[in-house]
């Protein structure tokens, strides 16, 4: 696996991976939908598939002596380390947000405040991405566009619903800034990042799974 995930670094890593990262700091923008910050994650994630595929990436790896199973784990695994990493971004930006912006604009208008809880929906949406896009492009290797639009049309229908009720009178307390109502958040956060680590096991056994019965 650890030479599985150098060949992953080395060779198929697209630079919108690092790039990405970098809109974590939308969160600094007043009034933003900041649910789209994880849609371009998945968008680095398909950026890297496609070129991977037009570099015969996986005829090759499956010519080493390596298991098949393992081929789209270190794949999903490397997505993992840029998702934790652009949590751990997003968390820090909201950080020095709120510890620096007057109260007034901590509250967005339009979708979910930055604070705790968000970092948690923020984690749904990333194992939605996982358990809808890398099964079914495991399923048919050759096939990236067509997983990005399901996946990516699961996430926009989340971030929809999390936009709505974010307007609903119990969701109130989620609104605030932190630490306003710090333990209802935190169970949001602790929620959010083990569905998660279930949606992206799921989605590894799956990818697994399927891509063994594939013939290259």
């Amino acid at each position: 696996m650890k030479a599985l995930l150098k060949k992953e670094f080395s060779l198929c890593l697209h630079p919108t991976a690092f790039v990405f990262l970098l809109f974590a700091a939308f969160v600094l923008v007043p009034n933003y939908p900041y649910e789209l910050i994880f849609f371009f994650s998945g968008l680095s994630v398909f950026y890297i598939s496609l070129a991977a595929r037009e570099n015969g990436d996986l005829a090759f790896t499956c010519s080493l002596p390596v298991k098949k199973r393992d081929v789209p784990l270190a794949r999903i695994v490397a997505a993992v380390i840029f998702q934790c990493a652009l949590l751990v971004l997003t968390a820090l930006c909201i950080v020095v947000k709120q510890t620096t912006f007057p109260e007034a604009m901590l509250i967005n208008l339009v979708g979910n405040s930055a604070n705790l809880a968000f970092c948690g929906f923020g984690a749904i949406l990333l194992g939605a991405f996982n358990l809808t896009f890398f099964p079914l492009h495991f399923s048919q290797p050759n096939k990236v566009g067509v997983p990005f639009a399901i996946a990516l049309a699961v996430q926009f229908c989340l971030i929809g619903l999390m936009i709505l009720i974010r307007h609903l009178p119990f969701y109130g307390p989620l609104v605030l800034p932190d630490p306003k109502y710090s333990g209802v958040k935190l169970a949001v956060l602790f929620a959010g990042l083990a569905l998660y680590f279930a949606m992206t096991a799921l989605s590894a056994w799956l990818s697994g799974k399927r891509f063994e019965q594939v013939d290259l």
